[in-house]
């Protein structure tokens, strides 16, 4: 897919973890629909899909303190549990009482940690390749965790060849150029270049383990979609997810990797609004 100069987000909200880029599309007073990234993304990766969905509801996106075009901090809280706190915090600003969520990645933590934690009510929840069961983390997320200092001060050129084959691998089919260096941008430059370590640093799979037991008490419609060929979380775990939430239907996405949303567009959208669109 290519490139998007334009997905800009023009509004500000200043959160327990920092300030928070977000925007929004469609016509008010339509469904409300939220999306949440994953790491190390932004909501660049949801701007096809956004507007797609704009056309029947009112679509919410938001860059994560630490993410994106939001705040970077040297000792900024960008874990899962900040996260988590940050969306409740941000629904209540947007007035959101029972949104449309779709969650992506550690997105997907994100959303659920809100809900089973935070009592966050959703209308119904789809989650793409989200990072929900144990064990989670490559061996490089292990390294980096055990030594993120020494990862800051990685020369630039060394960084950005390593944030640009990292990022890479999370698509299959292998992401157009110019979509890739909008990707890695946000993590090129000095506060950037700390940020992309620190997050994470912080992606402790506690957060997840603190959850995992309660995802039977689920009890809003769910999807879990999931790229066939994820190569950084196995397919069989969006099936093992898909088990553990009572009626959850699980949706495999052929051809694409962990981001589906980059790999098959057209097919993940087909799923979401089939699934968004249903009466409740």
């Amino acid at each position: 897919m290519a490139t998007d100069t334009d997905w800009q987000l023009t509004r500000t909200f200043t959160s327990t973890s920092g300030d928070v880029h977000w925007d929004r599309l469609g016509p008010p007073g339509r469904p409300a629909v939220v999306l949440l990234h994953g790491t190390p993304f932004s909501s660049y990766v949801w701007r096809a899909v956004a507007r797609s969905l704009a056309r029947d509801h009112q679509v919410f996106f938001w860059d994560m303190p630490g993410y994106g075009t939001s705040q970077m901090a040297a000792g900024q809280d960008v874990s899962l549990a900040a996260q988590g706190r940050v969306f409740t915090e941000l629904l209540g600003h947007w007035g959101l009482a029972d949104p449309l969520v779709v969650a992506h990645d550690f997105g997907g933590a994100v959303a659920l940690r809100a809900h089973l934690l935070h009592g966050v009510c959703y209308r119904a929840l789809a989650l793409v390749d989200p990072v929900a069961l144990a064990p989670w983390g490559s061996p490089f997320f292990r390294l980096v965790g055990e030594h993120p200092h020494v990862f800051e001060r990685l020369p630039p050129a060394l960084h950005r060849a390593l944030v640009r084959e990292y990022v890479g691998s999370a698509s299959s089919p292998g992401l157009h150029p110019a979509v890739l260096d909008r990707l890695v941008a946000p993590w090129l430059d000095g506060p950037g270049q700390a940020a992309f370590y620190r997050q994470i640093s912080q992606a402790d799979q506690r957060y997840t383990d603190e959850i995992q037991s309660r995802y039977g008490g689920i009890g809003v419609p769910t999807l879990v979609c999931w790229g066939e060929d994820d190569t950084w979380i196995p397919v069989a775990k969006g099936r093992e997810l898909a088990a553990l939430v009572p009626g959850a239907r699980f949706e495999p996405i052929a051809g694409a990797g962990h981001l589906v949303q980059e790999d098959a567009p057209a097919e993940l959208t087909a799923a979401l609004i089939a699934f968004l669109q249903q009466p409740r």
